[in-house]
Parts: C-alpha cells; sequence; structure tokens
C-alpha cells in the first residue's frame, strides 16, 4: 500500500534521509539548509502526520512507525542504503530506524536529540501540548519563541519584532504538533544507543534552551564511538545559523567522522 506520508525527494548521489523535529515538517527545518544537502545526495524526507502535506493521524504516534514510514519512502526511491540526519525529536526517529534497520544505515547525524525526556523536558513538553490545545495561538507562539530561541537571538528583536514573530510561530504551528509532542514524551531511544555501530555524529547547539545540551551529551555518550560537536545558537539551527548547520551536516556526511569526542 503506498505511504499517505507527504514526501520531499531532491537531488542525486548516496541516500540521505531527514527525520524532522516535533512541530516542524521537512521544508520548515530543512528547507534553509536542502540545496547543501541536495547538491551531493540524494535527500528523502517524509512530513509526519498532522505537518506539511500528511493528514494528522487517528492514533497516538510511535517512533517505530515513523522510521518504518521514512524507510518504505526510501525503498520506493530506490535507496538501498543511506544517512539519516535527525534534527530534535528526529533523532529519535533516526536512531529508532538504525536499530531496526541496521544493514540500511551508513551514519548518523543528529542534531539537539534527546535519549528520552528527562524531567525538564517532559515538563516544558507538557506546557507545550496543554497551549496546543488551548487554541491561545499568541501564547503558544511566546512559549516556543522563548524556548526555541536563544538569548541572544531573543535580544536582537525589538519589542514589535518579537510580537510578530510570537504571533507567526502561533498561527503557524501545524495541526498535528499536540500529536508530535506527545511522542517527545514518550519517546525512549536509551535501549538502541549501545547498538548503534555506525559512524555517529550529533551536533549541538550550545544555547539550546528547549531540549537541554545535557541531552544531547547524553546521546552522543551512549553510541559507541559517537562524536559531539558543538555550536552556537538555540533549539533552531536552520533559523539562527543555516549555514554553520549546513557545513556541519555535510562536512559529516562527506567524511564520517570515528574519534569520540566528549
Amino acid at each position: 500500500m503506498p505511504s499517505s506520508y507527504a514526501r520531499t525527494v531532491r537531488g542525486s548521489g548516496p541516500g540521505l534521509l531527514l527525520a524532522h523535529g516535533a512541530g516542524g515538517s521537512v521544508g520548515a527545518n530543512y528547507g534553509p539548509v536542502m540545496d547543501a544537502l541536495a547538491a551531493r545526495h540524494t535527500v528523502v524526507g517524509v512530513d509526519y502526520p498532522g505537518t506539511g502535506g500528511t493528514p494528522r493521524a487517528g492514533r497516538p504516534l510511535e517512533l517505530d512507525t515513523l522510521a518504518d514510514e521514512l524507510t518504505a519512502v526510501a525503498d520506493a526511491e530506490g535507496l538501498d542504503r543511506f544517512a539519516v540526519s535527525g534534527y530534535s525529536l528526529g533523532g529519535s526517529v533516526a536512531i529508532r530506524l538504525a536499530a531496526r534497520h541496521p544493514e540500511r544505515v551508513t551514519a548518523l547525524v543528529l542534531t539537539a536529540p534527546f535519549p528520552y525526556a528527562d524531567a525538564e523536558l517532559r515538563l516544558t513538553a507538557q506546557v507545550w501540548q496543554a497551549l496546543c490545545t488551548a487554541g491561545d495561538a499568541d501564547t503558544l507562539g511566546r512559549f516556543v519563541l522563548a524556548h526555541a530561541l536563544s538569548p541572544a537571538a531573543l535580544e536582537a528583536l525589538t519589542a514589535p519584532e518579537l510580537e510578530v514573530a510570537a504571533q507567526l510561530a502561533g498561527r503557524m504551528a501545524p495541526k498535528g504538533t499536540a500529536d508530535h509532542v506527545d511522542l517527545v514524551i514518550r519517546a525512549d531511544v536509551r535501549a538502541d544507543l549501545a547498538g548503534i555501530t555506525v559512524p555517529t555524529l550529533v551536533i549541538s547547539p550550545v544555547a539550546d534552551r528547549l531540549v537541554p545540551p545535557r541531552l544531547h551529551r547524553a546521546t552522543a555518550a551512549g553510541i559507541p564511538g559517537a562524536r559531539l560537536t558543538e555550536m552556537p545558537g538555540g533549539h533552531l539551527p536552520f533559523s539562527e545559523h543555516p549555514a554553520r548547520w549546513a557545513a556541519l551536516l555535510t562536512e559529516a556526511l562527506r567524511e564520517p567522522v570515528a574519534d569520540p569526542v566528549r
């Protein structure tokens, strides 16, 4: 049966699958770096239920389902093996995909990942989820902006610019965001980490206030041989530092790293 998930396919060359974050989409999260990735790879991504062109699901989302849907689209595009780039919740999807289909994955590049929602992230996500269902778009936007952007990025905006940005963030939230955040609360890939054997790079935005950097580090520490590298900015590297993020992604995919840096 054909997948009901909307797909993005760009470029040519070795396969690269994209797993986006909660409340995002392939275009929203990877759009600013897509040209750089597609210059050397056949880039394939799917929008999770309730975002992009994919209808909202009628049941709770599961990591296994998202990982298998992404793999099925790779199959449809003729990709036998591929690297996987996962951002935020997409990091958990990427890890689960590598655990379920280890023979298919050549490398992982994980940005702002978390192995599970610890107490702070769980509480933050619960508030985020409640605001998604409350119907108050402006408050939702202020909450998301305050947690997703770095202090420096917030301070760079004037008060009117900040208000407009918050309104846009709240009103443009995909309909399936609450479902995505529900999966953030439940996702747990700690048992998968030790079995990951492919070259892995974890990119840690040092001013991330949505997914704290300690969770990025915990992800890297759990994967044998994984490397951790830091970059400036908050949880939205595609918004704050797209050129830097693109450079880290393309460098890791061009020449997978092996020596761990903790």
